[in-house]
């Protein structure tokens, strides 16, 4: 068990739309990452951390809410440039960005494509149970994401039974161009973010918003965002902008290497400030 003082915001981290698969379980959030299962819950001003392996959790957990990046001074560094971001900042207090597997993003983000959020879970869950690894935590069976390997032998027929869709054939498609290293996920790790989501884009079921939301949430990329109808909500009503040129073009002038999170703001205060 790991025992964490209370800094960041775990629960909208985990629901603000950056992941699929977790659960709610009365006050215990879990989340399937990639070699584990982690549970978390509040305990007045700390939270409890559990798993099936607590193997450098601490590290682990530290890496995947990015808990080492100071968001108060990026925070600061955003309200300086635009003072009319201080509302949904501070609605978002404590929202980190999670740092996702690349190989799960890449397939769930294909996925996402005109799709709704149950959905793409439980597509991610049907392709978890049948080719991942099953591990036991609290009494309960959960499934790890399967290795690219568990994946390369895998038709089309066999993500069409996982309930994917029209995207069974891009999710073929990708996964034989990680077989035969046409695509090579490492390598983005040396690209600029522009070059990246042109080397991504030139693969088929992967346009500039899932190719953004990749770099985004698997590669912590601030700089690149994909803008979905929440964001145009937010721009058109606060800033009296439409448009995705319109947006892109203001939001990298405006926040520059931060544009990326300001979104993430944006979509977060957008999304669920009526419900609070």
């Amino acid at each position: 068990m790991l025992k964490i003082k209370n800094n960041f915001d775990f629960k909208s981290s985990i629901t603000c739309g950056q992941i699929f698969r977790y659960f709610i379980e009365d006050d215990n959030y879990t989340i399937i990452i990639k070699d584990r299962v982690i549970s978390l819950r509040q305990d007045n001003d700390y939270i409890i951390v559990e798993s099936n392996n607590e193997d450098n959790l601490k590290e682990v957990i530290e890496d995947y809410f990015d808990l080492n990046r100071n968001y108060d001074e990026i925070e600061t560094t955003i309200i300086k440039k635009d003072k009319s971001m201080n509302t949904a900042i501070k609605f978002s207090k404590g929202l980190r960005m999670i740092h996702q597997d690349p190989l799960e993003t890449l397939i769930a983000y294909i996925i996402s494509q005109n799709n709704r959020v149950p959905s793409i879970a439980n597509s991610l869950n049907l392709i978890a149970e049948r080719y991942g690894t099953k591990v036991s935590f609290k009494y309960k069976d959960y499934y790890l994401f399967p290795d690219i390997s568990n994946l390369y032998e895998l038709n089309i027929d066999d993500f069409r039974n996982c309930k994917v869709g029209f995207r069974d054939k891009y999710l073929y498609e990708i996964v034989q161009a990680l077989k035969n290293k046409t695509l090579d996920l490492s390598k983005i790790n040396n690209l600029s973010s522009e070059e990246s989501l042109n080397y991504l884009m030139n693969f088929k079921g992967i346009g500039p918003k899932v190719a953004s939301c990749i770099l985004l949430f698997a590669y912590q990329r601030f700089d690149v965002y994909p803008i979905d109808t929440w964001v145009k909500k937010f721009m058109k009503e606060d800033y009296g902008i439409e448009g995705e040129k319109n947006i892109r073009e203001f939001t990298l002038k405006k926040y520059d290497k931060y544009s990326g999170l300001a979104i993430q703001y944006m979509f977060n205060y957008k999304r669920n400030s009526v419900d609070k």
